[in-house]
């Protein structure tokens, strides 16, 4: 969540609207950037790497060139403070540490107009809500034909719904999904998986999910041409301990990358990956991106799961630039507000779009049984 300051001054009626530089009216800080709020209702953002790099402190007093290498500059660097002086016309940021001596730098809002280069910019902000996907039946009593229709709505709005307390059997919910339009897809492991560690129910079981280890952040069946766009996972019993689910916005994520890091999103987007499961009685590969999009650039969907990956094939000049795009995708997974989590007790259960969230799981002690469905349109 960004950091907003303002400034303590008094606006002047009689100032001439053209005599000087717009002031500053605040000054939000994020993640790796600063958006600066002038008072004639424009904004810019400013990277925090570029204004400690072009700062006046990093010239030489006698001869005002530069004496500060952009290499020298870390990437990561944050703005521990910021602070607008009283009539708006500075800022002054307080760096997270010195570089090259330099802890602070000042700026002018007439130097800061002049040097724009990210007027009004528009980003959709990464925040999610369990509010939005929790359906909470202790509190809120539905009958199961309209609480499963309001599932439907949400995991079309959503992409996710997490349900407590619902009072419905997994064959119920089958049904009445059913009779929403979706319905139970097959898939290699059966109708319904039954995930707990003794299965002896559910073909080629051999896989994490059959397992206590945990789980990283993944979507299933990348390696089919066409992975199930639902999947259900209903809690038959609960761990003695860990097991806990999380959910996450990978289409979020891809935006935010694409309004952040377009050089990342275009490879994530356009350099195809070799998903392939192997398993004892198994085989199946797909090769695609890991973002992807329709004819119209418009994203459709997102792939991703690290223990199904193929060795990368890329030139090598290309290489260490595709490690950095995933690497940079897979630590925007991490962010708390793109997450949701839910450790469900029996009965409960969680939906989410297959084709836009990504899953995870704690690894965990004791007998815990999960029942994995997979819906898809028919």
């Amino acid at each position: 969540m960004a950091l907003l300051w303002r400034t303590a001054r008094a606006f002047s009626a009689a100032a001439s609207p053209v005599a000087a530089p717009a002031a500053i009216k605040a000054i939000g800080a994020h993640e790796n950037f600063a958006r600066v709020i002038f008072d004639n209702q424009t904004s810019a953002d400013y990277h925090y790497f570029w204004l400690l790099h072009n700062c006046d402190e990093s010239r030489h007093p006698q001869t005002n060139e530069k004496t500060l290498c952009s290499s020298k500059v870390p990437l990561d660097i944050k703005a521990e403070r910021v602070e607008v002086s009283p009539c708006g016309q500075h800022a002054t940021f307080t760096w997270s540490k010195p570089v090259e001596s330099i802890t602070k730098s000042v700026f002018s809002t007439a130097w800061l107009q002049q040097h724009a280069y990210a007027l009004n910019r528009k980003v959709n902000a990464p925040a999610v809500a369990l509010s939005k996907v929790l359906i909470d039946c202790t509190l809120t009593k539905l009958a199961p034909s309209a609480l499963l229709a309001e599932c439907r709505k949400r995991l079309e709005t959503d992409g996710a719904v997490i349900v407590r307390g619902a009072g419905v059997s997994l064959e119920q919910i089958i049904e009445n999904f059913a009779h929403g339009g979706l319905h139970v897809i097959p898939t290699h492991f059966g109708d319904i998986e039954d995930l707990r560690t003794d299965n002896t129910t559910n073909k080629n079981n051999d896989q994490l999910g059959y397992t206590n280890a945990a789980v990283e952040l993944h979507t299933d069946q990348p390696f089919i041409a066409k992975p199930p766009h639902f999947q259900m996972l209903y809690c038959m019993r609960p761990a003695e301990s860990g097991g806990e689910n999380t959910l996450v916005d990978a289409r979020a994520i891809a935006q935010h990358l694409r309004e952040t890091d377009r050089h990342a999103y275009d490879l994530l987007r356009t350099v195809p990956v070799r998903f392939h499961r192997v398993q004892r009685e198994f085989r199946s590969l797909h090769v695609g991106p890991i973002i992807e999009v329709n004819a119209a650039g418009v994203l459709t969907g997102v792939r991703s799961s690290y223990f199904t990956m193929d060795p990368h094939q890329l030139p090598f000049a290309d290489m260490e630039q595709y490690y950095r795009a995933y690497t940079k995708f897979v630590e925007l997974t991490k962010t708390p507000a793109f997450q949701y989590h839910a450790l469900l007790q029996s009965g409960d259960f969680l939906a989410y779009d297959n084709h836009t969230m990504l899953h995870a799981r704690t690894s965990f002690t004791g007998s815990r049984w999960l029942r994995g469905v997979y819906f898809d349109v028919r």
